[in-house]
């Protein structure tokens, strides 16, 4: 059996590079570059980068940056976060073509977001789960998305 990756701890770890949807790619091959594991950001940052990566169509990474968040954030947090790490891996399906596992994520982070009511960080939640029910419904009809149309707005503030 071939011997995991592992990091200083002990934790497994995928150290080959990946391509833009996230998957793995042969070691020695180029893909772009990981989010560091211990990424920490302040919120408002967070949220930035994982705005510019939607943009760029890079859902996974987004999805990266919002769980370093999450696992960051505080109790009361957590749940908000969670659902936003969730919406950027709903999106990376739906970029891979797996719409059955896009449909379960994306529904559970709508219960979430529409649960939220106001949240922290001008995120804006209720738009939010608009924006996921809208998706998932689409979804159902075998829409067919352009790149446009998986870019969710993360804050309310337009920042």
């Amino acid at each position: 059996m071939a011997e995991r990756d592992r990091d200083e701890s002990g934790r497994p770890r995928n150290s080959r590079p990946r391509d833009a949807l996230g998957r793995p790619l042969p070691h020695g091959s180029t893909g772009v570059p990981r989010i560091p594991d211990d990424l920490d950001l302040p919120p408002t940052e967070s949220l930035a980068y994982a705005q510019t990566l939607l943009e760029q169509g890079l859902a996974f990474h987004a999805h990266e940056v919002l769980e370093a968040a999450w696992k960051k954030a505080p109790p009361d947090e957590k749940p908000l976060w969670q659902a936003l790490a969730q919406l950027a891996v709903g999106i990376t399906h739906i970029q891979r073509g797996n719409i059955t596992g896009a449909t379960a994520v994306l529904r559970r982070a709508a219960d979430v977001l529409t649960a939220t009511g106001t949240a922290p960080h001008h995120i804006d939640a209720e738009g939010l789960a608009r924006y996921v029910a809208d998706l998932v419904d689409d979804l159902g009809g075998a829409a067919v998305f352009g790149r446009e149309r998986l870019i969710p707005r993360l804050r309310g503030d337009r920042s």
